[in-house]
């Protein structure tokens, strides 16, 4: 026997497909939403640092085929 004997719990009883929706409409329900402004402002993040991110491969990938064209002609 050990010390942790006393703290396991038996299995809880399973419930229906009902059950299992009402308590993700019960969870739903404690989520704290964003507000449209954060959708908003997080939406707008994601495309600016997607078109940067673009931008900079974009310039790398110029630079290294510039490089290797280079190197290929000597």
């Amino acid at each position: 026997m050990t010390a942790h004997d006393d703290e396991i719990e038996p299995p809880k009883r399973r419930g229906g497909p009902f059950a299992f929706f009402g308590e993700v409409r019960a969870e739903g329900r404690k989520v704290t939403w964003a507000t449209r402004q954060e959708v908003t402002v997080s939406t707008i993040m994601v495309l600016i640092m997607g078109i940067a991110a673009a931008i900079f491969f974009f310039l790398i990938d110029s630079l290294m085929r510039l490089i290797i064209t280079w190197i290929l002609q000597i």
